[in-house]
């Protein structure tokens, strides 16, 4: 008896949960301010746009004419989140008073899955991280591995594969090979091995898919309450089943890896992936923090660095390419810097389809100006989120309070007039370049928070520049790309920036 009570506990809870959303669906699909309802206060609002938060706040700020709100709870649940663009409250609470705002522990629950990784580690856990990333991050032959990889799988891989599409007068969901390019890419950055998911065949990956579905589960966590996601975890039915399937399938590979380069670097095998450098600062350094089980601690930064690396690249490529696509001016002038750097190299090394080295794309100022405006638009990661520890008042005059959630919109910095000027909504390479045609660099300031500001600004960001425009070099010299008309292109519910239904597209081989 007691067990089909406990087992009906949580059908209850979702059956609860489901005739709210439903319910407030029906009154209301989506809303573009902030409503207030008795006793639930403005829940029901936050649940109608669950599918849509980026866009809705900043639909919010644009309503209410300011860089800073708050949202309420329920009158019985203590949530108060303030939500802020303000350029200066950002730089207060990610550099000036950074040891006042951690993730905190509603995030760690939440972000479970990726372990007590960067991505969810504070304080003296998140140090010892952050130093060991930065050494491998800095290393010269590491980031010669970076270039070789990027020129590796565009000429192996992509190119092949976008050549056998126009051949064959194929559609191809770009979108899709963007993604398969992040995590081959990721796979040799961080463990030194080349996965092939980008091919022509588009082949199965279990673990590319496995982590796929521990970000859906995050991305459930965030909107259900934590005790609902909780129980289902409990009784393992829904998105949590699932995600302990994934995650049981990542343990699994990512063990085996840890294994295999631990006896590889035992037997004098060298290299210099992220695995590698992690391991061996490892034995340097023997503190408590990462000897209390050294393989989960390995397994942990290596599920938050190859899942950082990969969707923010896969997100950053194609909305780049949406943009583009969109403002023929903008791939003109891209085309025009290719042109150029094609014609100072010798013919014979330089055969159809070209692959240009990383060192060569790293001085063009127009692209390096086309990646930052599209990254300004659409960042990766749209929602930063920080949790209160005593009470502060931030420049624009917000007060917070302990336990407060505080949740940062890069994605509506970027797009906030009194930041970027009436014409931020535009898509405009030139505004990173000044009159005598050097890049301005906007990157460094709290309103481009793209790769985060402060202590935990991003490591990878120099390797995402790299990525991205070996990627960009090679399809746009090398493929006119038609986009196919019809689609209805919008952003989908998850912790990046993706497209909720690709992007589809055909190519034809371009003739320079």
């Amino acid at each position: 008896m007691v067990s089909i009570s406990k087992s009906l506990v949580p059908a209850i809870f979702s059956l609860l949960f489901i005739l709210f959303l439903s319910v407030g669906i029906f009154l209301k699909k989506t809303s573009k301010g902030i409503h207030y309802w008795l006793f639930l206060g403005s829940l029901p609002t936050l649940v109608m746009n669950s599918r849509r938060i980026p866009e809705w706040l900043n639909e919010v700020f644009h309503s209410l004419g300011r860089g800073s709100f708050f949202i309420d709870g329920p009158i019985f649940s203590k949530l108060k989140y303030l939500v802020t663009c303000h350029p200066q409250n950002i730089e207060y609470i990610l550099k000036t008073d950074f040891n006042n705002f951690p993730k905190g522990p509603d995030f760690r629950q939440i972000f479970d899955p990726f372990g007590d990784g960067i991505l969810n580690a504070d304080y003296d856990a998140w140090k010892v991280q952050r130093r060991m990333a930065h050494t491998a991050f800095i290393a010269s032959e590491f980031k010669d591995l970076l270039s070789n990889v990027s020129r590796k799988v565009a000429e192996e891989q992509l190119l092949p594969l976008l050549a056998h599409a126009a051949n064959t007068g194929s559609t191809i969901d770009l979108q899709e090979v963007c993604s398969r390019f992040a995590f081959d890419v990721n796979m040799n950055a961080a463990f030194g091995v080349h996965e092939n998911y980008l091919s022509t065949e588009f082949p199965s990956n279990d673990l590319a898919e496995a982590t796929e579905k521990a970000h859906e589960a995050v991305i459930y966590r965030h909107v259900m309450p934590m005790f609902l996601w909780k129980f289902m975890r409990l009784f393992q039915i829904g998105s949590e089943r699932e995600t302990t399937k994934a995650l049981k399938t990542i343990d699994a590979h990512f063990y085996q890896l840890i294994l295999r380069k631990r006896e590889n670097l035992l037997h004098g095998i060298e290299s210099f992936d992220l695995l590698s450098s992690h391991i061996k600062s490892q034995e340097q350094m023997r503190t408590s923090l990462t000897t209390k089980n050294d393989d989960k601690f390995l397994r942990d930064s290596m599920m938050s660095l190859l899942s950082a690396g990969k969707d923010t690249l896969a997100s950053g490529l194609i909305w780049f390419f949406w943009l583009v696509f969109k403002t023929p001016a903008a791939e003109a002038n891209i085309l025009e810097e290719l042109k150029l750097l094609f014609s100072s190299k010798s013919r014979e090394l330089l055969e159809w389809p070209c692959v240009f080295d990383a060192q060569d794309l790293s001085g063009l100022v127009y692209l390096h100006a086309a990646i930052c405006e599209s990254l300004r638009l659409y960042p990766p990661v749209p929602l930063n989120s920080k949790t209160v520890l005593k009470e502060a008042v931030l420049p624009d005059g917000s007060l917070v309070k302990p336990g407060m959630q505080i949740i940062i919109s890069n994605y509506s910095v970027g797009r906030m007039p009194w930041i970027w000027g009436e014409d931020c909504l535009e898509f405009k390479p030139e505004r990173w370049i000044d009159a005598d045609g050097k890049l301005i660099r906007h990157e460094n300031m709290s309103k481009f928070v793209t790769f985060n500001a402060g202590p935990r600004t991003c490591l990878g960001r120099d390797m995402a520049f790299t990525h991205i425009k070996a990627v960009v070099a090679a399809v746009l010299f090398n493929f006119q790309v038609q986009v196919l008309e019809g689609q209805h292109i919008i952003s989908k519910p998850a912790i990046t920036l993706h497209m909720e239904k690709g992007l589809k597209v055909q190519l034809q081989k371009r003739i320079i």
